[in-house]
């Protein structure tokens, strides 16, 4: 799907954002709630080489009301060698649900990579504590993946019964996920609870990886600096989404 990217994209080239053009090779549910879109990468992840990392997203584009719109996605399950991976689409009413449940294989999605970046921690972590929700879920796993051996706890807020089904990657290391029901301040309030004793005697041991809605996001972010004092470089915290 051809979209003209307006203003936005004519800033993203001065940035030198770097536009390609994906190929959907077919779709599935993973629930009912969220939709995988498998695609064909058209030379980004060749473009990307050692630049790759975990949580790596791209800006895509979604045409409605006579206007570009961009969205990020986080690429689920890249394959260098294939030059494929896939996007998780959190279904809710909106342009990229819309594509996503009409997304049928030859289908063309443009997008364009610009901004996205991850800092690994030095020294390695010796524990992740992670919070997030459905729509961050596909950087989380990449996060897993790229520290396989380091245990990792994880808080998960969850707004439909079947996001307790949402895969949560194992790893060789013990993955303790903590579902939170949605509602209030309860993943901040759950987190502020239990964080602490799993810091341990050296907290800057610790890496804290957080991403949800931006509520949450700026009320722990302010909560794991200031009061719990940890380092900046072992906190990275990015507000997902704003609730409608």
């Amino acid at each position: 799907m051809a979209v003209g990217k307006g203003w936005e994209g004519v800033v993203l080239k001065l940035m030198r954002g770097k536009d390609f053009t994906f190929t959907v090779t077919g779709a599935e549910e993973v629930t009912e709630h969220v939709r995988r879109v498998r695609f064909t990468d058209g030379g980004l992840l060749a473009a990307l080489g050692a630049s790759a990392h975990p949580t790596m997203w791209v800006r895509a584009w979604f045409g409605g009301g006579g206007r570009p719109h961009q969205r990020a996605y986080t690429l689920v399950d890249p394959d260098p060698a294939a030059g494929t991976f896939a996007f998780e689409f959190v279904l809710h009413d909106g342009l990229a649900s819309r594509w996503a449940l009409g997304a049928r294989p030859g289908d063309t999605l443009e997008a364009t990579v610009q901004g996205t970046g991850f800092d690994a921690p030095v020294p390695a972590p010796g524990r992740l504590l992670v919070i997030g929700d459905p729509a961050s879920l596909p950087a989380i796993n990449s996060l897993l993946d790229a520290y396989p051996r380091t245990p990792a706890t994880v808080w998960f807020e969850t707004q439909h019964p079947s996001d307790a089904g949402l895969p949560v990657r194992a790893g060789a290391a013990p993955r303790d996920v903590r579902r939170v029901p949605r509602g209030g301040t309860a993943l901040a309030d759950r987190v502020r609870a239990e964080l602490p004793e799993l810091l341990g005697p050296d907290p800057a041991a610790a890496y804290v990886w957080l991403a949800c809605d931006t509520a949450t996001t700026r009320a722990l972010t302010a909560y794991l600096r200031k009061d719990l004092g940890l380092p900046k470089q072992r906190v990275h915290a990015q507000g997902y989404w704003r609730p409608a």
